[in-house]
C-alpha cells in the first residue's frame, strides 16, 4: 500500500463523465466520445487531471451501458475504438488522465458467454454465472431480491433452471468463484491498460462474491412498509462476503503490473467495513475505495465535522482518503442542499484532505429535473416506482449554451434539459466572475497552487452551530477553511490565528486581512492562508 501523497490520483481531481449526456457530435440525442473530445479543452482550462467515463462498452442498453455485451469494443452509439483512442491522446497530450467504468459483477444477458451459458445445463460456460435448481416446493431458491424490484432470480424454462440477478433480469451474475471468469475479466482489464487506460472505476464491487451456501437473508427488524421491498431484509448473504477481497487484491495486483495505474471502488457500506476494501500492506486494494458520506449524510455542520473526523481516524496507514458530492445513480448536490449551500459544499469538497470527484454539471449549479412519466428511462424507477429512486433526474444533459437543447445536440435530447438551461450555462457563466463556474474554476486553481490543500494534513478546529472550521498544513505552509452552513451570520473567533482571506464563496473579497474574528455572512465559505508564527488557540468560538 502506497504511502506516498504526491501521486496523480493523490493530487488530482477526478471529474465524472455521464457520457449519455455530455455532448452529441451527431445529432441523435446521445452524448458520445467525439462529443467528449470536442469538449477536452473546457475540462483542461477547468483544471481537472482525470476524466471517469461511465460504461461506453457495446449494451442493449437495459442499465445504460451497465448491461455490457462485450468488456473489449465501443458501443457503437458513443462512436469507435479510434474515437476512443483519438480521446485518450488528447487527455494525455493536456497532461489529463481517463479512467473506465469497469463493470464485473454482472454482464449482459446478449454476452455470448451468457448466451453460451443458458444454451445448456452441460455447456462449458455453464458455470460463469450462477445457476440453481428450483426450492424444494418450487418458485425461486432462496429469498434474495433485486436492486431493481422483486426476486434476484429468473427463472429459465428450457434448462429448468434460475440464474441470479441482482439487478435487472437482463444482467445476469457473473460466478467469480470460477477461475476462468476470473482471468476472462482480468484480460478485459488488461486489454484497456495496454491500450493505456489509467484506471478503473468498478462498479458494485462490494457485490461480487455471493454466499456459496446460498442461505436466505435474515430479515431486516428495522425495515418498514414506507421502504423499498429491497430493505426487508439484510444482504448478509449477498454483499460484502469475505471472499471477495481476493478477487480485488487480484485486480490490484494486475494494476500493480503497470506503471502508476488505480482502482476507485463503488462500495456503499459503513466505515470501518469500507476501509476493509484499502486492503493490507501485503494484499493491497482499492486505492480509493469511494466515500460517499457527503452524498448521503444530512447537511448539518456539526454531522459533517463528526463524520471526517471518524473517516480520519479510521483510515489505515497509507490509506488516501477521498470525497465526493454527486455521482450518477444520487441527487444533485444543489438539490439536495440548495444553490447558496452548494457553493459551500464545493469548498468543502476541494479543500479536505484526499482526492475529490466531481460531477459533471455540478459546477454549473445544475440540478435534478423533473422526468414526466411518459419520459422515464431508468429501470430502477420503472422496477420501484413511487419510492423516489429513479436516476433519471440526475443523469439530464450537461448545459453549454442558450441554443436550442443546451447546445447539448441539435437532434432530440434522450432526457429532457431544465427549465432553466438557457439561464444557466457554461458560456453564460464562463465570464461572470461570480458564477458558480467561477468560484469551481477558481477553488481548483487555488488548490492545485497550494500545496497544504493539495497534500496537506488535516486537523479540525473546535466550532459550534453552523460552522464548520479546519487547518490544513504543509510544509510550515497553513490554510484556515472555514464554512458557514447555515442561513445567519457567524463570527469564529480566531484566538492567536492571523492570516489574509484567499477566497469566499462570495467571489467578492480577497486579500482581506483576518485578525482576532473571522466574519462569516450567511452560507459563505472562506479560506484563510495564515501567517507564519500564527498559532491558533486551544478553541475556537462561534457566535450570531
Amino acid at each position: 500500500m502506497t504511502t506516498t501523497n504526491d501521486l496523480w490520483w493523490q493530487r488530482g481531481i477526478i471529474y465524472q463523465i455521464y457520457p449519455r449526456s455530455f455532448m452529441d457530435s451527431d445529432g441523435d440525442g446521445v452524448g458520445d466520445l467525439p462529443g467528449i473530445l470536442s469538449r477536452i479543452d473546457y475540462l483542461h482550462e477547468l483544471g481537472v487531471d482525470a476524466i471517469w467515463l461511465s460504461p461506453i462498452f457495446p449494451s442493449p442498453m437495459a442499465d445504460f451501458g451497465y448491461d455490457v455485451a462485450d468488456y473489449t469494443a465501443i458501443h457503437p452509439l458513443f462512436g469507435t475504438l479510434g474515437d476512443f483512442d483519438r480521446l485518450l491522446a488528447a487527455a494525455h497530450a493536456r497532461g489529463m488522465k481517463v479512467m473506465l467504468d469497469f463493470v464485473p459483477n454482472h454482464s449482459s444477458d446478449e454476452h455470448p458467454w451468457f448466451v453460451e451459458s443458458r444454451s445448456s445445463r452441460e455447456n462449458p460456460k455453464r458455470d460463469w454465472y450462477i445457476w440453481r435448481d428450483p426450492a424444494p416446493g418450487g418458485g425461486p431458491p432462496n429469498n434474495w431480491m433485486s436492486y431493481f424490484g422483486g426476486s434476484a432470480w429468473e427463472y429459465d424454462p428450457p434448462t429448468g433452471q434460475y440464474y441470479l440477478h441482482l439487478f435487472v433480469d437482463k444482467q445476469p451474475d457473473l460466478n467469480w468463484r470460477n477461475p476462468a471468469v476470473r482471468e476472462a475479466m482480468l484480460g478485459a482489464m488488461r486489454f484497456w491498460l495496454d491500450r493505456g487506460v489509467d484506471g478503473f472505476r468498478i462498479d458494485v464491487i462490494w457485490l461480487m462474491i455471493k454466499d456459496d451456501q446460498f442461505r436466505d437473508n435474515p430479515p431486516n427488524p428495522e425495515y418498514q412498509p414506507s421502504q423499498p421491498p429491497l430493505n426487508a431484509t439484510l444482504p448478509l448473504y449477498t454483499s460484502d462476503r469475505p471472499e471477495v477481497h481476493e478477487l480485488i487484491a487480484a485486480m490490484r495486483r494486475l494494476l500493480d503490473a503497470y506503471d502508476e495505474r488505480m482502482m476507485v471502488g463503488e462500495i456503499y457500506l459503513p466505515l470501518h467495513q469500507l476501509m476493509i476494501y484499502y486492503g493490507t500492506a501485503d494484499a493491497p486494494e482499492c486505492h480509493l475505495p469511494f466515500n460517499f458520506q457527503l452524498v448521503l449524510l444530512p447537511w448539518q455542520a456539526a454531522t459533517i465535522g463528526e463524520a471526517i473526523a471518524a473517516y480520519e481516524a479510521l483510515l489505515p496507514a497509507g490509506g488516501w482518503p477521498n470525497w465526493v458530492l454527486g455521482n450518477h445513480d444520487q441527487h444533485r448536490v444543489a438539490s439536495r442542499v440548495g444553490e447558496r449551500q452548494a457553493r459551500v459544499a464545493a469548498m468543502l469538497l476541494l479543500t479536505l484532505r484526499g482526492t475529490p470527484t466531481l460531477y459533471y454539471g455540478d459546477e454549473i449549479g445544475m440540478h435534478d429535473v423533473e422526468i414526466p412519466p411518459d419520459l422515464v428511462q431508468d429501470p430502477q424507477e420503472k422496477g420501484v416506482p413511487g419510492f423516489g429512486l429513479g436516476r433519471d433526474p440526475e443523469r439530464t444533459p450537461m448545459q453549454w449554451n442558450a441554443s436550442p437543447n443546451g447546445g447539448f445536440t441539435h437532434g432530440t435530447p434522450w432526457l429532457p434539459l431544465a427549465d432553466d438551461f438557457a439561464e444557466n450555462n457554461v458560456a453564460a457563466q464562463i465570464d461572470n466572475p461570480r458564477s458558480v463556474l467561477a468560484l469551481y474554476r477558481r477553488l481548483i486553481a487555488l488548490r492545485r497552487a497550494t500545496p497544504p490543500l493539495a497534500i496537506g494534513s488535516y486537523a479540525p478546529l473546535a466550532a459550534e452551530g453552523d460552522v464548520l472550521a479546519y487547518l490544513r498544513e504543509h510544509a510550515g505552509q497553513r490554510v484556515l477553511v472555514a464554512l458557514n452552513f447555515g442561513p445567519e451570520a457567524r463570527t469564529l473567533a480566531l484566538g492567536e490565528l492571523r492570516g489574509r482571506v484567499l477566497l469566499s464563496t462570495h467571489l467578492d473579497s480577497a486579500d482581506d486581512p483576518v485578525g482576532d474574528t473571522l466574519a462569516l455572512r450567511p452560507d459563505e465559505g472562506v479560506i484563510v492562508a495564515i501567517d507564519a508564527g500564527s498559532a491558533p488557540d486551544s478553541v475556537l468560538r462561534t457566535k450570531a
